[in-house]
């Protein structure tokens, strides 16, 4: 499903370039579950965000079903994330003016889907990841746990090709953190999408199918499967 070939990105620090990454080469298949592992500057983040369509790398190529994320327009690449695209940020990116629910809604409103499926849909969701009675909650009265599940449920509204996930446990507590990943291992286990996740941690690294060790812009190792 995902194929990343040769590819490189760097950025300026003063008179130098910085190599985020450099000549990496994955291929990625449909429905898997995949951590993306290594320390701070490793590359991970830009990998994710170039495979989002939220960057272009400098050299190589980037492909999804075939499709290039690489020679795509601005509009296509929108196109991309609103219809295939799923992704859950470290910091929850949820609106405070919106309740749970709404949240949730939010992606399909946008496309003018009709409210009341959204609704099923989102109130679906919400029981998958066992938010179903926070549903008329606003932001502010939930955990970062909670606030984290609702994110997985709002990237998961339209029913995503790709889920995206940069440090989704990285400011959570042991016990939230072990919430967030039952709603990742369920998803896995469902194969609802592919689903690759960007982490430090070793709990999260062995939910998944396959683990990518990332090393100052490079495969680090030959990737390594869990015994899944």
């Amino acid at each position: 499903m995902i194929e990343v070939r040769k590819v490189s990105r760097r950025y300026r620090q003063g008179e130098s370039p910085v190599w985020a990454l450099h000549g990496v080469d994955l291929r990625i298949q449909d429905r898997e579950f995949v951590a993306i592992v290594g320390e701070s500057g490793s590359g991970k983040s830009t990998l994710l965000h170039l495979l989002g369509g939220l960057d272009k790398p400098d050299e190589g190529e980037i492909l999804v079903d075939g499709w290039s994320l690489v020679s795509a327009t601005d509009r296509e690449l929108t196109q991309y994330r609103r219809t295939r695209l799923g992704i859950v940020f470290q910091f929850f990116n949820l609106l405070p003016t919106l309740n749970v629910l709404e949240n949730v809604c939010l992606p399909l409103q946008l496309q003018g889907q009709k409210e009341k499926e959204v609704r099923q849909r989102a109130l679906e969701l919400l029981e998958m990841v066992g938010l179903q009675h926070r549903a008329r909650h606003f932001v502010h009265q939930l955990s970062g746990g909670e606030m984290q599940r609702a994110a997985i449920a709002r990237a998961l509204i339209h029913r995503p090709k790709l889920l995206l996930a940069d440090e989704p446990t990285g400011n959570l507590d042991a016990e939230n953190a072990e919430r967030v990943m039952e709603a990742f291992r369920w998803i896995g286990e469902q194969g609802l999408t592919t689903l690759l996740i960007a982490t430090h941690s070793r709990a999260v690294a062995g939910a998944a199918h396959r683990v990518i060790r990332l090393a100052t812009g490079k495969v680090a190792a030959p990737e390594v499967s869990s015994e899944k």
